[in-house]
């Protein structure tokens, strides 16, 4: 596998992605010094949701799933001139369009502010999704122009656009948001302030790369354009899809809200802690994997976007089968190490509704990654209609789930309860695409793919046991007796068993290899 070009540049959009998690992390540890699982916090988290909602809508999941495999037909066939053209007019459609979307949303929330009686919970709600809400449009067009470099197999600048988010974020965090007043809610305002700025200097920041590769959009309007009617054709159904899903998650948002006002915040900070391996991962395989299998697809190579599939599916499974069983294992240490300190807003109970619903996400890294995996392969089809039909089905599915859980869990781990929901969902959304998938492709070899899941299985498995009992028993101890602060004990406490995991991982998976498995 190390000698696939696909996982080569995956190891290069992994950078990218492993620096901005690493600077996300950071930004998260501050966001709980200063909020904590309060109000202020559980607010944020819904309302930006919201700009977010609409960056999957019409930004870097429809867009590139529609723009990429047209994008990338004009280069090839009729030279940059012509992509330039049909550029310029996907980029001024859009461009409109989000700016409709932002003025009638602004108009819709002064209207509700000041002429609605509303409580102060949804009035700092509607006034942080005021401040936000404009993001949607740079972040959007970010999508583009990044989908554009995707299209030359440029990754580096895509893969580190995030950086620009984290930076200003974190920077916001220390230095302005303080200044906003004492309390979190009046903090949290200058968090709002500090995304809407990034979202600016994200879209500035893709100009000299596409000037690089002679990407000069222009201004055009026409829709008579016939590309440009296929991309708008193919991000039809993948906007419906990814709109689907992403309202999905809003709604489980206010579902956590009405759960307890922590809620929200709980899942947010676990989800960034399991996005966290994800996103090095899963996330960059899934960049890289569009054009390679929109590429396969236009040489009508179907064996060659299975055997892509089929070691791009056992490289995941190697890498998040133990980091899912790490994450269940080190649940409650991991959240403590990252969130709480001392005289801070995080304190011992958010570490434990953080850490419940953390253990139920962990599941997740597996078919989150396999999701993210397998759908661009159907985008390269160019058949964008399928993970709409099967997504809508799983959020009914998935809004089913969380209101049973919610109403038969117990009340301290309602909330988990949606994360396990979101977990069981994902699992039956990608058993389906995968069944479709082969439909359409032929099967794939799978001998080699579950020799790896079920070795990797089997050395997660001990990796778990012996890693819980370090942890447990052999650890802090050893942790007290070298006489470090008590943070310092944490992390030493959380690296060793991290380590010996490690070691007891890669030592098991060696032995048990499958022979001859690329």
């Amino acid at each position: 596998m190390s000698k696939n070009p696909t996982l080569s540049a995956t190891r290069m959009v992994s950078l990218g992605t492993a620096s901005s998690r690493a600077l996300g992390l950071l930004r998260s540890i501050l966001m709980a010094s200063l909020f904590g699982t309060t109000l202020a916090q559980s607010v944020f988290v819904i309302a930006f949701r919201i700009p977010n909602l609409f960056r999957r809508l019409f930004g870097e999941g429809a867009m590139s799933a529609a723009f990429i495999p047209v994008f990338a037909d004009t280069l090839e066939k009729d030279g940059l001139a012509e992509a330039n053209r049909l550029a310029g007019r996907v980029a001024s459609l859009l461009g409109v369009t989000l700016a409709m979307i932002v003025a009638g949303g602004l108009l819709v929330i002064l209207s509700m502010r000041y002429w609605a009686p509303i409580g102060d919970r949804a009035d700092l709600f509607l006034t942080l999704l005021g401040i936000m809400l404009p993001y949607l449009f740079f972040i959007c067009l970010v999508a583009l122009c990044m989908a554009m470099l995707n299209s030359f197999h440029h990754f580096f600048v895509p893969a580190f656009t995030p950086l620009i988010l984290n930076i200003v974020w974190i920077a916001t965090l220390l230095w302005i948001a303080p200044r906003f007043g004492d309390r979190p809610e009046e903090r949290i305002h200058g968090v709002a302030w500090g995304i809407l700025a990034a979202g600016a200097l994200q879209l500035l920041a893709q100009f000299p790369a596409l000037a690089k590769f002679g990407i000069r959009p222009p201004l055009l309007f026409s829709l008579r354009d016939e590309r440009l009617q296929r991309v708008l054709r193919a991000m039809g159904p993948a906007a419906i899809g990814m709109g689907v899903f992403q309202i999905n998650v809003l709604v489980d948002g206010f579902l956590a809200w009405w759960v307890a006002d922590w809620a929200p915040a709980a899942l947010g900070f676990a989800e960034i802690i399991v996005y966290l391996p994800l996103g090095i991962f899963g996330t960059a395989l899934g960049t890289v994997l569009l054009p390679v299998f929109s590429r396969q697809a236009a040489r009508n190579a179907e064996d060659g976007i299975r055997n892509t599939l089929a070691q791009s599916l056992a490289g995941l499974m190697t890498i998040m089968i133990p980091a899912a069983f790490g994450l269940m294992v080190l649940a409650r240490p991991v959240v403590q190490l990252i969130y709480e300190w001392p005289g801070r807003e995080f304190d011992a109970l958010s570490t434990l509704q953080t850490a419940r619903a953390l253990i139920f996400y962990a599941p997740g890294l597996i078919v989150f990654g396999a999701y993210k995996t397998l759908v661009p392969a159907f985008y390269a089809l160019k058949d964008t209609r399928t993970p709409v039909r099967v997504g809508m089905g799983v959020v009914g599915l998935n809004f089913m789930l969380n209101v049973l859980f919610i109403l038969t869990w117990p009340t301290d781990f309602k909330h988990a309860g949606l994360a396990c929901a979101t977990v069981l969902a994902s699992a039956i959304n990608c058993a389906i695409l995968l069944w479709l998938l082969q439909r359409k492709i032929g099967a794939l070899v799978w001998r080699p793919v579950a020799k790896t899941m079920i070795v990797s299985l089997l050395a997660a498995g001990m990796m778990a046991v012996a890693v819980h009992t370090f942890h447990a028993w052999i650890g802090p101890y050893a942790a007290r007796a070298a006489g470090l602060p008590l943070k310092a004990q944490e992390a030493l406490c959380v690296g060793a068993a991290i380590a010996l995991g490690m070691l007891i991982y890669g030592a098991v998976h060696f032995a048990l290899r499958p022979k001859n498995n690329a």
